[in-house]
C-alpha cells in the first residue's frame, strides 16, 4: 500500500527554516518564520507564563481528561477577549471549544462547516496564510479566493474585493483576518469592516473569522473593532483564536474556537455538534496551555504584567516598521517603502522580486519567502544595518 504513495512538496517556510540552520554564516538573517523574537532574536517565555506555570504546578491534583469543550474557565476568558461586553455573550449565543493551536480552531471549524453544508465553499483572501487552503481542503471543503493584496499599489484591492464578495452564493463561508493579515500585514479600516458586514447580510453568507494576532496590531480591544461590530450585525460567525502570539505559547499549542448562533435556542445544537467534530478528531484538548492562560487572566496582578509584556513585543514590531524605512533611506534608497507603517502585525511583503530575494539568500544569508514576506520581528539592532546595507545592494 505504501508503494503508492509519492513524495510531497516541502513547505516553503519549512525548507527555508532546514537552509537557515545549516547556513554557517554568522551574520544570517531569518525572516521567514512567523514567530515572535526579541532583540537578542530569541523567542522567550513570558514572565506572566513563567509565574502561571508555576502556580499551575502547586494547584494541579490530577491529570484526567477535562472534556471535549478543554478547559471552561480558559473559554470564557477567550471569548471575554474577543467579544468584551458583547451581547452575544449577554445572549448565550456563543459556545466556544479550546483546541490544540489556531491550526486545530480552524480545522475544527472546517467540519463543523461541512457538517452544517456540505456543499459549502470557504473564501479566503488573495493572498492567505499558507496553510489556509491546504487545511480546508483537507476537510473535503471547496475554496475559492477573492482579491485582497494589491501587489502595486502595496495596499488593499478595495474594489476588486468588495466586488468578488457580491458574488459569494449564500450557504457559503468567507474568512476574513480579525487583524495582523497574514502575509501582507495589510487590514480593513473600520468602513471596510461595515462594508464587509453589509455583503455578508445581503449575501447571506457566513463569516469566518481568524484572529491569530490578537494585541499584536493596535491593541487587545482595537484589534477586535472589526469582529465585535461584525458580531453586532450578523446572526451567525465563526470565530478562531490562537495565544501562540500574544501568549508566547506556541509549543503549547493552545487556541479556541467559538460558533455564535442567531438565538440561544441554536446553542445547545451548535454545541453538541462542535463537540461531535472535536470528539471525531482528537477527542480531548491538552490542559496545560489553557491553564496557563487561565491562571494568567484570573489573576489582577497576572493580567496586568501581561499587558505590559504584550505592549512591549507590539511596539517593538512598530517601531521596527519606521526603522526599516529610515535605515533603507540612509543607505540611499530611492524606492518608497512607506507602505510598511500602514500595515500591522509581524508581516510585510517588501515588494522585491525574486531575483532580488535569491541574492539576498545566496549573497547575504538574508532569509524570506519568495513572495518577499518578511517577518518584521526578525529583525533587530543587531542585524538591521547589515540587512538595509543588503537590501540596498540588490536594489541598485
Amino acid at each position: 500500500m505504501f508503494s503508492r504513495l509519492q513524495p510531497v512538496a516541502t513547505d516553503p517556510i519549512l525548507g527555508l527554516m532546514a537552509a537557515y540552520k545549516e547556513d554557517p554564516n554568522p551574520l544570517k538573517v531569518d525572516l521567514g518564520v512567523g514567530v515572535y523574537k526579541d532583540e537578542a532574536g530569541h523567542t522567550a517565555v513570558l514572565e506572566c507564563v513563567k509565574k502561571a506555570e508555576k502556580l499551575r504546578l502547586d494547584l494541579e491534583d490530577s491529570k484526567t481528561y477535562i472534556g471535549m469543550a478543554g478547559d471552561l474557565s480558559f473559554n470564557a476568558h477567550i471569548e471575554k477577549l474577543a467579544f468584551g461586553p458583547h451581547k452575544v455573550l449577554l445572549e448565550g449565543r456563543t459556545t466556544t471549544a479550546h483546541t490544540p493551536g489556531g491550526t486545530g480552531a480552524l480545522r475544527v471549524a472546517a467540519e463543523f462547516i461541512k457538517k452544517a453544508n456540505p456543499d459549502a465553499t470557504i473564501w479566503v483572501t488573495s493572498p492567505t496564510w499558507a496553510n489556509h487552503i491546504s487545511m480546508f481542503q483537507a476537510a473535503g471543503l471547496k475554496v475559492k479566493e477573492y482579491a485582497y493584496y494589491d501587489y502595486d499599489t502595496k495596499g488593499l484591492k478595495e474594489d476588486a474585493m468588495f466586488a468578488d464578495l457580491a458574488t459569494v452564493p449564500a450557504g457559503d463561508v468567507v474568512l476574513v483576518h480579525a487583524c495582523c493579515h497574514n502575509p501582507s500585514g495589510m487590514d480593513l479600516n473600520f468602513a471596510q469592516w461595515q462594508k464587509f458586514t453589509a455583503l455578508a447580510k445581503e449575501r447571506g453568507f457566513t463569516p469566518l473569522v481568524d484572529m491569530a494576532y490578537q494585541g499584536f496590531g493596535l491593541g487587545l480591544d482595537e484589534d477586535t473593532q472589526g469582529l465585535r461590530y461584525l458580531a453586532n450585525e450578523v446572526e451567525e460567525l465563526i470565530l478562531c483564536t490562537s495565544c501562540s502570539k500574544n501568549f508566547g505559547l506556541y509549543r503549547e499549542r493552545i487556541g479556541a474556537v467559538s460558533i455564535v448562533v442567531d438565538s440561544n435556542k441554536m446553542l445547545e445544537t451548535a454545541r453538541t455538534n462542535l463537540l461531535a467534530v472535536v470528539r471525531s478528531i482528537y477527542s480531548m484538548p491538552p490542559a496545560h496551555g489553557a491553564i496557563i492562560v487561565s491562571h494568567i487572566l484570573d489573576s489582577a496582578e497576572l493580567t496586568a504584567l501581561w499587558h505590559q509584556e504584550l505592549a512591549v513585543m507590539r511596539n517593538r514590531i512598530n517601531d521596527y516598521r519606521q526603522l526599516i524605512i529610515d535605515k533603507l533611506q540612509a543607505e540611499g534608497v530611492q524606492q518608497d517603502f512607506s507602505f510598511i507603517t500602514k500595515q500591522h502585525g509581524m508581516f510585510s511583503f517588501l515588494g522585491i522580486n525574486k531575483e532580488q530575494i535569491e541574492r539576498l539568500r545566496k549573497e547575504f544569508s538574508i532569509y524570506m519567502v519568495g513572495s518577499s514576506r518578511v517577518s518584521i520581528a526578525g529583525l533587530n539592532h543587531s542585524n538591521i544595518d547589515y540587512f538595509a546595507k543588503a537590501v540596498a545592494t540588490v536594489l541598485k
